[in-house]
């Protein structure tokens, strides 16, 4: 089968996925370029049911019928593949993220069902690559959370109990200069923990360049650790922390200005989106909707446990 072409603008889009049949072709071209398996057995022994669009597998196990959404983020979604594609190229190629109340509108469906969608694109844009970072490295840490300044009075004495990132989710980031970003919602900014995710995601021999922070002192000497004081200045040469910055600036933006509230159990979610655009930033808007939807197989997230109700945790449904 032929390569399945990508649409190159967001109205080629809608206008090409409007038709059941080349949703049909193109998730047939992207999951099974060598022919349809079922995805339960690998069998490549089916039939496809036209009327009920759906394919039978000739194999004798439960469920023989499946569809092309089996086995993805999509399994047991009544969304069909007409509004699925389209909103996977909206959050891979909105800059600053797409709000759920956005995707309602524009899809016509439930803000609660939007905000379920989102949520398992997010999980398709996760990068689990072991691969380690190498050469030159930045390594920074940030907060987030809401201003002291923007909250109510009876609300901002409850949550503001101390100085600086008191109380606030603590991001820590790395980034390959020239390469990809790296980020990881952890508990604290303890010297253990920010030298844990360099041990675990940096090559040793690799430049690392942080600020003064305290906590990366000791770093492991395997390390070449390059520090820069921005109480005197902000670049000394190659020394600088500016690209993670930059990445912080773009996530903040994104969180204050399109999602406005994130809850720290979903935060690991949010990072994960802006990562992925951020990492793939060079690419066309073409090329980043094809790399999320290959991603879109063997994942699964279920609405009980994203709201935590498997665990007995009940999140919001919001931004």
């Amino acid at each position: 089968m032929s390569k399945p072409e990508a649409p190159k603008t967001l109205l080629s889009a809608v206008r090409f996925f409007a038709d059941p049949e080349n949703c049909r072709q193109f998730m047939i071209a992207m999951r099974w370029p060598t022919g349809v398996k079922c995805p339960r057995c690998g069998s490549k022994e089916v039939s496809y049911l036209a009327k009920a669009g759906v394919w039978k597998c000739r194999g004798k196990h439960d469920a023989q019928k499946f569809s092309a959404k089996v086995g993805t983020i999509m399994e047991d979604s009544p969304i069909g593949l007409d509004k699925w594609l389209p909103a996977i190229w909206l959050i891979v190629n909105c800059k600053n993220g797409v709000s759920s109340y956005e995707v309602h509108r524009a899809l016509g469906v439930t803000q609660k069902t939007a905000w379920f969608l989102l949520h398992r694109i997010r999980l398709a844009m996760q990068d689990k690559s072991t691969d380690k970072m190498s050469g030159e490295v930045e390594a920074d840490e940030t907060f987030i959370g809401g201003l002291a300044r923007n909250m109510h009075k009876n609300k901002r004495e409850k949550k503001i109990t101390g100085t600086g990132g008191k109380g606030k989710a603590v991001v820590m980031g790395l980034l390959e200069r020239h390469g990809k970003v790296r980020v990881a919602h952890v508990p604290d900014t303890q010297k253990g923990t920010l030298h844990e995710q360099i041990n675990t995601h940096v090559v040793p021999g690799s430049e690392v360049f942080t600020d003064e922070y305290i906590s990366y002192r000791g770093l492991n000497p395997e390390y070449v650790h390059k520090v820069i004081n921005h109480a005197e200045r902000y670049v000394d040469g190659k020394i600088h922390t500016n690209g993670i910055e930059n990445f912080w600036s773009l996530l903040k933006r994104t969180i204050k200005g399109t999602y406005v509230s994130v809850e720290p159990f979903h935060l690991f979610r949010y990072l994960d989106e802006q990562s992925f655009r951020f990492n793939e930033r060079r690419a066309t808007d073409g090329w980043r909707f094809m790399e999320a939807v290959r991603s879109i197989v063997g994942k699964r997230l279920t609405y009980k446990h994203l709201i935590g109700a498997d665990h007995g945790l009940l999140g919001p449904v919001t931004a």
